[in-house]
């Protein structure tokens, strides 16, 4: 199994974040491999990358998608942004209406 993607879906709140690791395979199946909380702060962003470390390959790049949320996502965003990651910031309505 090859994989094409690397994703990381955030679900950002004013204090925590919880954060999916997800991947697509060459086959286009996505498989949820784990999911993990950190708090909304640079301690827990530098958390965040420390876990996906453990869990990311170098066969594809890694995609961070988070759900545009008042100004809670706009911190972790700049961050990761600034070390050089694809951030992707989704509106609300947009997730609900793919998920349908």
């Amino acid at each position: 199994m090859k994989l094409l993607k690397q994703i990381v879906g955030i679900d950002v709140a004013q204090v925590e974040l919880v954060c999916c690791y997800a991947v697509l395979s060459d086959d286009l199946k996505t498989f949820i491999r784990t999911f993990a909380t950190f708090k909304n702060n640079s301690k827990g962003f530098s958390k965040l990358l420390k876990w996906l470390k453990e869990l990311q390959t170098n066969e594809s790049d890694l995609i961070f998608v988070m759900e545009a949320t008042g100004v809670y996502h706009e911190n972790l965003a700049h961050w990761l942004h600034n070390k050089s990651f694809s951030v992707s910031i989704v509106l609300p309505n947009k997730i609900s209406n793919y998920a349908r």
